[in-house]
């Protein structure tokens, strides 16, 4: 089998994750030249393209599955980081950019219980990147060898993979009080879903139309929505009166009891079941954030 130059490895790596030549050239603190050198002699040694020049950049096949193999390289180095750190203390300087372990975690996760699962992790020095994006797509990024891991709602293991339950975060349908009180005085129900506006996190995102189908059987489900990238700026914009909108309870929580938001449809919970799926690795680092996310979501999640 053939070895492949570490630095052209990370140098396909940049590309990719930076989204572009020049930005890896920064990364990597190299000329842009220097980055298409290292690159194409990748190229010329797997003897097929690796970047797919488009907007945005993209890796082919292979290049794909380089990045999974520079992704497990990263790992094996902060497996030794550990070990070194735990032998000689001082030998170890700080992780480097392209060290980076990358995990895909979904937004409502990430504003509830994820976080403070990562922090004695964060604290001891593993230089994560954490992506985020809607719950049902962030295994794409696992299956293009582009993170490590990631939290989804997708049962089915991929290849070389492994799977662990997590819980299920329940989810309720919340608006402003005083909305709540002008717009659904009896509550949100079959024949009014469709008067006022749904916040949504972006046009990926079913949970709305979901909820309100599952709560009230209804097979098809078309609503007015506004669409707001971040699960906290969703439960901002409801709690400024720009709509009704279905988030989760662990997020809603404390505005909730303090009676600034009020559940409109207080019969009704969706339960949405989360998985941790990884590469079955080897590895205390994989294991170790395996474990952590598990701890958490145990305490914050509900039994699926």
């Amino acid at each position: 089998m053939s070895t492949f130059d570490p630095d052209a490895l990370e140098c396909l790596a940049a590309i990719v994750e930076e989204g572009g030549f020049e930005r890896a050239a920064q990364r990597l603190s190299i000329t842009q030249s220097a980055v298409s050198q290292r690159l194409r002699a990748l190229e010329a040694q797997i003897g097929t393209v690796l970047i797919v020049r488009s907007r945005p950049l993209r890796p082919t096949s292979a290049g794909q599955l380089l990045l999974k193999h520079t992704k497990q390289m990263r790992l094996l180095r902060a497996d030794l980081e550990r070990d070194l750190k735990e032998l000689a203390p001082s030998s170890t300087g700080g992780a480097r950019e392209e060290e980076r372990i990358s995990i895909a975690i979904n937004a409502d996760s990430i504003a509830t219980w994820a976080l403070p699962a990562l922090n004695d992790l964060a604290r001891q020095g593993l230089p994560m990147e954490i992506i985020t994006d809607d719950q049902d797509f962030t295994q794409e990024w696992l299956r293009e060898g582009q993170v490590l891991g990631c939290v989804t709602t997708l049962k089915q293991a991929l290849r070389g993979c492994k799977v662990v339950p997590l819980g299920a975060m329940e989810y309720v349908a919340v608006a402003q009080a005083q909305f709540a009180r002008d717009h659904f005085p009896k509550g949100l129900g079959p024949h009014n879903f469709r008067e006022h506006p749904f916040i949504a996190f972006n046009r990926k995102d079913d949970m709305q139309s979901e909820f309100v189908g599952k709560a009230f059987g209804l097979k098809r489900v078309t609503l007015n929505q506004l669409f707001v990238p971040s699960s906290e700026g969703q439960v901002r914009a409801v709690l400024a009166g720009w709509g009704a909108s279905v988030v989760p309870e662990l997020l809603a929580r404390g505005l909730l009891e303090q009676g600034q938001l009020v559940n409109i449809a207080p019969a009704y919970t969706l339960p949405i079941q989360l998985y941790w799926h990884c590469w079955n690795l080897e590895s205390e680092v994989l294991d170790s954030l395996t474990s952590a996310l598990m701890q958490a979501a145990g305490g914050a999640l509900s039994v699926g």
